[in-house]
């Protein structure tokens, strides 16, 4: 990859842009014709890089992309609004060389922007911010859920502290049995952590039922609710999930396509109650 220092002109050029997002600042690189033409790291403003690029390359069609993370789209739209043509990309569809395995900002930037350039980047589906704010809605449930897990399982690995649960025991952790525990607490000390996890652990189950009561709320009103309640062990939650992932099937020419369009998360089933805990959706690497 050649550099260069001197002063370009790009009336009529493609500019291709990669950029390496991270919480307060954002790493650059823009490639024209093969050629590095400018390296440098800003702030995390949307607005601020949008105006930059459209600063650094006058009269150049510019073309960027990062990846999809912690981030979200409002990069994306930002971008876009501002007439700059970028995309999200899944962080695993990205090539990495056998012998190239160290990470930089700068490098990862690079690599972004080369295979920009060279057409080797295709983009995840964006949600409209209208699915964005839907998503909060599961996954937010999904992480109270696993937070309830771990509750749980502090609560019994305290009790088996304690010696008042055996190690083979596999009933599950339920109220009753927090009950039980604490009948037979050992101290003052035992009772007041157990109650204090407890308390934490009813009030997540009262967020998780809020959130579980605007999800069905929102069911009644989407259009796709009937087609994916149609599927043979889709129940409510799955829908919602499906929906706010996916949206409209009618978008996706079949399986694969879903899997390199949605690009971030694989999605697991679930179903109202305790039994959704086994399941998930999950980043892919």
């Amino acid at each position: 990859m050649k550099k260069t220092s001197e002063k370009l002109s790009y009336e009529g050029k493609k500019v291709f842009v990669g950029i390496d997002v991270h919480k307060r600042s954002y790493s650059v690189v823009a490639v024209v014709e093969g050629v590095i033409v400018k390296k440098w790291r800003t702030v995390a403003s949307p607005d601020k890089l949008a105006e930059q690029l459209r600063r650094y390359f006058p009269e150049a069609s510019i073309y960027t992309a990062y990846e999809a993370g912690f981030s979200g789209f409002v990069l994306h739209r930002v971008l876009e609004q501002a007439g700059i043509e970028n995309i999200v990309v899944n962080p695993g569809s990205i090539e990495v060389a056998i012998h190239n395995r160290v990470k930089t900002d700068k490098r990862d930037a690079l690599k972004i922007a080369i295979l920009l350039e060279a057409g080797r980047l295709k983009g995840i589906r964006v949600p409209s911010p209208q699915q964005e704010q839907q998503r909060l809605l599961t996954r937010t449930r999904e992480q109270l859920v696993e937070e309830r897990s771990a509750i749980k399982n502090k609560i019994r690995m305290k009790c088996h502290q304690m010696g008042l649960i055996d190690p083979n025991d596999s009933r599950e952790m339920s109220h009753k049995l927090v009950g039980e525990m604490l009948a037979q607490s050992p101290s003052q000390e035992f009772s007041l952590v157990i109650e204090a996890y407890w308390s934490v652990w009813k009030s997540i189950e009262t967020q998780i039922r809020k959130i579980e009561q605007k999800l069905k709320e929102k069911a009644k009103t989407d259009p796709n609710e009937t087609i994916y309640r149609s599927a043979p062990g889709i129940g409510p939650l799955s829908s919602r999930i499906l929906s706010n992932e996916l949206g409209d099937l009618s978008q996706f020419a079949g399986g694969a396509t879903i899997i390199q369009l949605h690009g971030t998360y694989s999605l697991g089933v679930f179903q109202w109650g305790d039994s959704e805990e086994g399941t998930h959706h999950s980043p892919r690497k």
